[in-house]
């Protein structure tokens, strides 16, 4: 049975369906008005790992992921570009689909978008009026106020109290409690606006979320995932507004994904340390390596971006293709690595232990390889490859992941500004260049052979030969 830590009772309980063979998973995607970066990725990497285990055990899983489209941050950017605001979030729209597809993430059954909402955003506005926990001020925006939920702060551990100590009221704020927050927006020159019964106006970040899950999903569900930094006030708001709204449980479980640092610091826009996926990936052998990255560290703890650890990625992936390269086909089977994967994988989806079921079914298949025994390491090579894509790794040949140049320098440069090697001559160059030693070897010109070795050594290719007396080759 698959065990989830619920970030609002702070304990793992057993997943149980409230559809017996389905779940229902919305998890808070991406306001966009920016690139996707490292935090961002970890959310969406982390979440389709969750959504394609759930779904290799068999579940019917139905998975919602948002789209803020409309958001004080979106309206600020478009308005310093001096761009309609579907300009930006469409440009933004397109550059995130591109970044997920690069990094083999699947796209959601739904993906929301908060303007397309409007009706049902409207009608859980009015009806937590019509309930007594929301109110028009008098600014004419629309408050829900928090004093009327008993229980909030559970999801946050927080208390008002301390809350309402720390907070202050500006001048021109309407708010009848400093805690209260925002459902409805009245219109403000320049911005979109939808007609309502409180007047022209948009919708606030909170409820959106609340609207668009409900509308999908139900009023109560499975699972509802994010990052850590929504646990607090968006997701505690999710659950004021949706619960009053309805008068249903809301969420069965909550999922928060940990932070990325940088040099053991959050990374963050506001301290200037975050990085773009697509700046990062140019510079990596293959996507796949941030992708291993990720999920090298626990989902919910912290996981710290270095070039270092890319590195280690990389070499985890190497070792993984090597084992896989010259293999024959043969049907996945199980066998106790497989059962060792479902049980780390059933404890919180611990992906760091699941990697380690992979790097020990990898030794074993060079074990294999090493006595000789083809048929025990293409069966096992097969179970490999089978348990590695659940996680999304080893969705590529291992020739091409192994003639991949490393670094992200395209290949065919011979040799760097600095007169270094580069990523080395491209392929077409490089068989030449074999096709030259065979012959060589082929004379006995030991010599000549040797010297077409080391010169590819140098330019960063790698030969092996076979007790066949094929020559396969990798890049370093």
């Amino acid at each position: 049975m698959i065990r989830i830590h619920n970030s609002l009772t702070g304990e793992k309980q057993p997943l149980t369906p409230l559809v017996p063979g389905e779940v229902r998973m919305y998890v808070c995607g991406l306001t966009v008005y920016n690139y996707v970066h490292i935090g961002h990725a970890r959310m969406l990497i982390a979440f389709d790992v969750v959504a394609r285990y759930l779904r290799w055990r068999g579940y019917r899983l139905t998975y919602v992921r948002n789209i803020t489209d409309i958001d004080d941050k979106i309206i600020r950017r478009a308005a310093q570009n001096s761009e309609p605001i579907e300009a930006l979030t469409g440009r933004f729209i397109t550059a995130m689909y591109e970044d997920e597809a690069q990094l083999g993430i699947a796209r959601p059954d739904f993906e929301p978008r908060a303007t397309a909402h409007i009706p049902h955003i409207i009608e859980m506005v009015g009806r937590l009026i019509e309930l007594g926990y929301a109110y028009v001020a008098p600014n004419g925006d629309v408050m829900y106020a928090v004093a009327k939920f008993e229980g909030y702060g559970r999801l946050s551990g927080k208390r008002l109290s301390d809350l309402r100590a720390g907070a202050r009221i500006e001048v021109d704020e309407a708010k009848r409690d400093p805690l209260d927050f925002v459902l409805w927006k009245h219109a403000k020159p320049g911005e979109p606006t939808w007609d309502s019964p409180w007047g022209q106006g948009r919708p606030g970040w909170h409820i959106e979320c609340s609207a668009m899950s409900i509308a999908l999903l139900g009023a109560h569900f499975d699972i509802h995932g994010g990052g850590m930094d929504l646990k607090f006030p968006h997701h505690e708001n999710e659950i004021a507004q949706s619960c009053a709204a309805t008068g249903e449980r809301f969420a069965e479980i909550w999922m928060h994904n940990g932070f990325v640092n940088v040099d053991n610091e959050k990374m963050s826009k506001s301290l200037g340390n975050f990085f773009t996926v697509r700046e990062v990936l140019p510079k990596l052998r293959h996507p796949e390596v941030l992708r291993y990255f990720v999920i090298s560290s626990h989902y919910r703890g912290p996981i710290n971006y270095s070039p270092e650890q890319l590195e280690q990625a990389d070499a985890a992936l190497q070792r993984i293709y090597l084992a896989l390269r010259g293999l024959s086909d043969a049907a996945p089977a199980e066998s106790y690595h497989t059962a060792k994967f479902r049980e780390v994988m059933d404890d919180d989806f611990n992906t760091p232990e699941a990697l380690a079921v992979l790097q020990t079914l990898t030794r074993e298949i060079n074990s294999a390889k090493d006595a000789g025994d083809e048929r025990r390491a293409s069966a096992l090579g097969a179970e490999l490859k089978s348990l590695a894509n659940v996680l999304g790794l080893a969705t590529v040949s291992p020739e091409q992941w192994l003639r991949q140049p490393k670094g992200g320098a395209p290949a065919g440069a011979e040799t760097a500004s600095s007169g270094g090697p580069a990523s080395g001559p491209d392929d077409a160059g490089i068989e030449r260049r074999i096709e030259a030693r065979t012959a060589a070897r082929k004379a006995k010109h030991w010599a000549e052979s040797d010297r077409i070795r080391d010169e590819l050594a140098a330019l960063g290719v790698i030969l092996e030969d076979k007790p066949d007396g094929r020559t396969v080759w990798r890049r370093a």
